[in-house]
């Protein structure tokens, strides 16, 4: 979808994954892609790379567990880059993703790890946008596709997408894949690959479909488990026993007292995310709702406004928060216990990325104890429970996101790019770069993200004005 620039007591410790410091020119890689990921600060492996990596750079068919967050994206992706021929220009490895948002994040971190290779063109292929661009871009020539199944057919019955130079084959989040209902689909579609192919299957679970899927179409392929559990002291977490009755308000209570920047609250159904977006909103949180079958535009803003920091609070189910990976998420929520250990634990890994550390804060009704028990012995620690009573609000001044995100008529199809963005904004506009943050560029769209005592007078002075030559129309989203 994009590219983009830009005191409390802790809990005990959870059970730490076995580390693995190993650096990446230990690897067969090329001397150029190596300077490229010490440029990116991809300094030594995680263990799931340390684990893969050697595996799939190998040619090996390959079966990996990991969970989001642990850099499975780059185990897959380097051995795919260090496969092509940047000169032929006829798609070489196709990935496969259960969502566009997913299928999106994963083409920006390929070009971004493909930078040192001049020209390898990644395209995404997926639903909810138009098929014409797609179908250009194939005819223009790519190295690698990026897409959802349904779409990846489309273009394979069309005779859009020609796979007979491909050599290698990525499922990405297979397990995701499977529960939407895309067994039969991802089978066809690897019958329209060539036998001789490398397969890579990375999962966050393994569900008896895998083992099924993996019968259907990899060739002896190797297994690996990486350790799910997360880096002692990274996440605090705390569990509050609630009423049902309660379960809604205290979601703000929670709020008030930790005042955490950004929060991903989850929640097992929909309507519970309607429910409480609608509660958060007239409580005075800048709360955003997101679910399965809202529109694909609507979708890109919440995440776009999430991402930038202009809302505290992004309430979702599972289904619609799987494959996002949202920077500086300072708290996760679990306004629903989970019946799935494993999920609790992706659930929180969405918080205490890199060198930050998050909270993990779980309601639990008593209804809900025994799936805390199970989680309680999937992480054989245990539990820090709290009285919800003795959380006071921390300061009484609104929980207020930093940032505001501006949306401009404009994107990557008017050969607009966050550089020039940024230029106008701290050119004739006059603002520094220090009230600029991230900036988001889509085929017909651009997102920028600034500082929110500034964005009405950004707004003033950009609307009407021009970007790389052009009139500009922008607006503030969240506003209307």
């Amino acid at each position: 979808m994009t590219e983009s620039t830009a005191s409390e007591s802790s809990a005990p410790d959870l059970a730490p994954p076995a580390v693995t410091e190993t650096a990446f020119d230990t690897l067969p890689l090329a001397p150029e892609t190596l300077a490229n990921l010490n440029t990116l600060g991809y300094l030594a492996m995680t263990p799931v790379q340390a684990a893969t990596l050697p595996l799939a750079l190998s040619g090996r068919d390959l079966i990996a567990q990991a969970k989001t967050g642990s850099g499975k994206t780059a185990a897959f992706a380097l051995p795919l880059l260090a496969k092509l021929n940047p000169r032929w220009f006829s798609p070489q490895a196709l990935v496969l993703c259960p969502t566009r948002e997913l299928a999106d994040q994963v083409a920006k971190e390929i070009r971004r790890l493909a930078r040192a290779t001049d020209n390898i063109k990644v395209v995404t292929l997926c639903g909810g946008a138009k098929m014409g661009p797609q179908i250009g871009s194939l005819e223009h020539g790519a190295h690698v596709a990026v897409g959802t199944p349904g779409r990846i057919m489309d273009h394979l019955e069309r005779g859009t997408l020609d796979m007979r130079g491909l050599n290698m084959l990525v499922l990405d989040e297979a397990d995701r894949m499977l529960d939407m209902g895309f067994f039969d689909d991802i089978v066809w579609i690897a019958q329209q690959c060539p036998a001789a192919r490398q397969t890579l299957l990375f999962s966050a679970t393994f569900p008896p479909g895998i083992e099924k899927l993996a019968s259907q179409f990899l060739r002896e392929p190797e297994r690996v488990q990486v350790a799910t559990q997360h880096a002692a002291g990274k996440i605090r977490q705390r569990f509050y026993e609630i009423d049902n009755t309660e379960r809604l308000d205290a979601v703000a209570q929670l709020l008030r007292h930790f005042r955490p920047v950004s929060t991903l609250a989850f929640c097992n159904t929909k309507a519970r995310c309607r429910e409480l977006a609608d509660r958060l909103s007239a409580q005075g949180f800048e709360a955003l709702a997101l679910y399965g079958d809202m529109e694909q535009r609507e979708r890109d803003q919440v995440l776009v406004r999430f991402a930038h920091r202009s809302a505290s609070v992004l309430v979702a189910t599972d289904v619609a928060a799987r494959g996002l990976d949202i920077d500086k998420l300072e708290a996760v929520i679990n306004v629903d216990v989970t019946p799935d250990p494993e999920v609790h634990v992706h659930r929180i890994g969405r918080t205490g990325r890199g060198d930050a550390e998050g909270w993990a804060l779980s309601l639990v009704s008593r209804n809900e104890m025994g799936r805390a028990l199970r989680i309680e012995k999937a992480q054989g620690v245990a539990l820090e429970w709290q009285p919800l009573a003795e959380l006071e609000p921390a300061g009484h001044a609104p929980l207020v996101p930093p940032m505001a995100t501006l949306q401009i008529l404009g994107g990557r199809k008017e050969k607009i790019r966050p550089g020039d963005v940024l230029g106008a904004l701290t050119g004739e506009a006059g603002f520094t770069r220090e009230q600029v943050g991230r900036i988001d560029v889509t085929d017909y769209l651009t997102y920028v993200a600034v500082e929110r005592n500034i964005a009405d007078e950004v707004v003033r002075r950009l609307d009407g004005g021009r970007v790389k030559g052009r009139d500009v129309k922008v607006k503030r989203l969240g506003t209307d």
